[in-house]
């Protein structure tokens, strides 16, 4: 890669220059520094934003910050049972915090959903928690912290959280809309594939940081398997499996129904008719009765890659489809976030007439350069690296001249996003995440698993 070295230092200021101090440690880093707007919500610590930020800095080999958030947000955690419906649920960790002056004191100030816009609690965070507690004990080696009995119990709060009982038999995780990273409605509610690879990611993590021979082991492993059968076997879409679509039948009854989540066929759009290549394939944003989403979302198909939540067919057919749909996916800043945009009354009813998620605008088809760090490790991960430093090159030089921004707008991200912060600190830090595992491949063991234990075998029959 020929990225100037003046660019790379220019990043690292800039995410140094973010990071928020309590009780005179490095806690944790503001969501962006813009100085020119309003701070609105980016003047706090976000827990999926400072994941990204703290893998910079463990691939850096500054693994304080890491432990020091690790530690405070664990004292966050809503650890009580309320029958208060307005109060977090048990095992909750935070989407942001921030640092508050009180009589001369510092503390720690949460948002658990109830400051956020739409007052919509975040499922994602406790993955994230788990995702960054892995890596900083494969950075340190400091499984000790992990295997702290607070520790423990955090994990098992988090587990409790997402294992309970509830109604539905798939293995899948129900989210409502705008419950992470996509924090807005965007037609995600039901079983959103960004957030079933995280919660793949979180239980894999667990099961690796649980002591051992732990009893959470065993429900975790039966979740693991049916999980990863439930998405491989059934999110997957590529030409042969959308000709099986395009012929379903529909309405059967019983065991031997082919069309198991009854979709019909005249639900394929028709841009997919032309867009999915021969060679490729990707897996759905979304499943359930009667419904297939086909749009591609980069974050949980990238997500599948370096977990190994995808097999190694279904991996090299999502980086032949990136590649094969380059203009459309990467444009002229990587990487769409959502493909393809809903407009017209489709936008009007999925987005209750959200003017920050126009077409081709923030979630709705915009471009967020912080995916540079999910491209280059699954680029390492499968061999594909040169995807990743092309992607990166088109990148770097701009975002240095735009000032860092949160996305960019237009087909092909030719804009600066219409409402997008400046010095936006995952930009960066996704950046200077994908340089350094470009540079040094053996960063990937941070963030990726292994195929031995991912298909871990089930106890009980797959029902679907």
């Amino acid at each position: 890669m020929g990225i100037p070295q003046n660019l790379i230092d220019s990043a690292w200021q800039s995410l140094e220059a973010s990071i928020i101090q309590y009780h005179d440690r490095p806690v944790g880093t503001l969501a962006a520094k813009d100085p020119a707007v309003h701070a609105l919500n980016y003047d706090q610590c976000f827990t999926r934003d400072f994941a990204v930020s703290a893998l910079a800095f463990l691939m850096k080999g500054e693994v304080e910050i890491v432990r020091n958030f690790l530690i405070e947000t664990l004292k966050l955690q809503s650890c009580n049972k309320h029958l208060d419906c307005f109060k977090p649920g048990q095992g909750l960790m935070p989407a942001s915090f921030k640092v508050e002056t009180k009589n001369e004191k510092e503390y720690l100030l949460p948002d658990f959903g109830e400051h956020a816009i739409a007052r919509v609690a975040p499922v994602d965070s406790g993955f994230w928690w788990l995702l960054m507690l892995r890596a900083y004990v494969k950075a340190s080696g400091d499984m000790a912290l992990a295997h702290q009995l607070e520790f423990q119990n955090c994990i098992k709060l988090i587990l409790d959280l997402c294992l309970t009982s509830r109604f539905d038999m798939y293995p899948t995780m129900l989210v409502s809309d705008g419950s992470y990273m996509i924090d807005r409605r965007m037609g995600v509610y039901g079983y959103p594939l960004d957030i079933q690879a995280l919660f793949y990611i979180a239980l894999r993590s667990a099961r690796e940081l649980l002591v051992p021979e732990d009893e959470y082991i065993t429900v975790v492993d039966e979740r693991l398997g049916h999980l990863v059968y439930h998405l491989r076997y059934y999110y997957w879409l590529d030409i042969d499996l959308l000709n099986e679509i395009y012929r379903y039948r529909v309405e059967e009854y019983g065991p031997t129904a082919v069309n198991k989540f009854n979709i019909y066929p005249a639900s394929i759009p028709e841009w997919l008719k032309e867009w999915l290549p021969e060679k490729g394939g990707y897996f759905v944003g979304n499943l359930g009765p009667g419904r297939m989403d086909f749009r591609f979302f980069a974050q949980g198909n990238l997500m599948a890659i370096i977990c190994k939540l995808a097999s190694e067919e279904q991996s090299q057919g999502i980086m032949d489809l990136i590649a094969s749909r380059w203009h459309s996916l990467i444009g002229r800043m990587p990487i769409k976030l959502c493909f393809p945009a809903i407009d017209g009354r489709d936008w009007e009813i999925m987005t209750g007439c959200d003017a920050k998620n126009t077409s081709w605008s923030y979630h709705n088809g915009g471009n967020w350069p912080f995916l540079l760090w999910l491209l280059a490790a699954a680029g390492q991960k499968t061999d594909r690296a040169d995807l990743a430093e092309r992607a990166l090159d088109i990148a770097m030089t701009r975002l240095y001249k735009d000032k860092w921004p949160e996305y960019y707008d237009g087909k092909y991200g030719r804009l600066i996003g219409k409402e997008a912060r400046k010095f936006q600190t995952w930009t960066i830090a996704g950046v200077l995440v994908a340089h350094q595992l470009l540079n040094n491949p053996q960063h990937l063991e941070l963030v990726s698993f292994d195929e031995e234990s991912a298909m871990v075998s089930c106890s009980l029959p797959i029902p679907f």
